[in-house]
């Protein structure tokens, strides 16, 4: 009895230590953000101006025809959802390039902080700069155009969560890419996400796409998500079975995404390479 009691206090304090490592790293980037007003200017300025653009773009369609008309706010709701995924990622991926650029990585993993603890702190950090970037241009998006993204109900939730979900495995993936091959690969964590987008499907259905290419798009949750989206706009139905299937894919990409880490990571530590990355 005494040992059980013993063994679940040493894992209540693993857990409380754990937590305060996770917070310390989500303080430090939090720090960060709120002493730099570029950086907040920053992650609402490109969403804002794909929301502006395709916005009006979208005005000038529906006085013009009228399944634009009938399909009003398609192209600022498919902007808005693309940018959760675009800035989940980047949230995530900048995060880690922070700690690349001041040379603080390997510090922080010879420290007692775990990768799994890292992980979920840069996901943490990815959620509160989407935020920042996305309340303000949803507020915009209603205010110039009347699109309420909020009006979508549950629906948005599960087209919400679904891109999040692919955004963090994209962040795992580019992060493991930069601890494997240093800042030379720091591109890619730009551009991972917009190779995808016309895989996609964000603007247009799948059907548009050649058909060899048709399977490749199926293969990724977004497409689902965006498909559900235009059904919900056009049609004014929910495909549940869109959202499942997104799902499903999203915890394959993301345990492909955490295994890739883990592997870069590993071979990192063995060629010493961590130490050794920075500007």
């Amino acid at each position: 009895m005494m040992i059980a009691t013993s063994g679940r206090l040493r894992e209540q304090r693993g857990l409380a230590a754990s937590a305060r490592r996770v917070g310390g790293m989500m303080l430090r980037h939090w720090y960060v953000l709120r002493s730099s007003w570029p950086r907040a200017a920053e992650l609402i300025y490109w969403p804002l101006v794909q929301m502006l653009t395709w916005g009006f773009l979208q005005t000038y369609l529906s006085q013009a025809t009228s399944l634009a008309a009938r399909a009003a706010g398609l192209f600022i709701g498919a902007v808005l959802l693309w940018d959760i995924l675009v800035r989940g990622q980047l949230g995530f991926s900048i995060a880690f390039l922070e700690e690349v650029w001041s040379h603080n990585l390997g510090h922080l993993l010879m420290s007692p902080l775990r990768p799994a603890e890292l992980i979920s702190a840069l996901i943490v950090v990815s959620l509160a700069k989407l935020a920042v970037a996305m309340v303000p241009v949803a507020f915009m998006a209603y205010w110039f155009f009347g699109f309420n993204i909020l009006s979508l109900g549950v629906a948005f939730a599960a087209l919400f969560a679904n891109l999040i979900v692919m955004s963090w495995a994209l962040g795992l993936v580019s992060a493991g890419v930069v601890v494997r091959w240093g800042l030379g690969a720091e591109n890619f964590a730009w551009l991972v996400a917009f190779v995808l987008l016309p895989l996609c499907c964000v603007y247009y259905p799948v059907t548009t796409l050649p058909g060899w290419l048709q399977p490749v798009a199926l293969a990724l949750p977004p497409t689902y998500v965006f498909e559900g989206l235009r059904a919900l706009v056009v049609h004014h139905t929910f495909e549940a079975g869109y959202m499942v299937k997104a799902l499903m894919l999203n915890l394959v990409y993301f345990a492909l995404g955490a295994c890739a880490f883990a592997v870069f990571l590993r071979q990192a530590r063995a060629s010493g390479s961590l130490v050794q990355m920075g500007e």
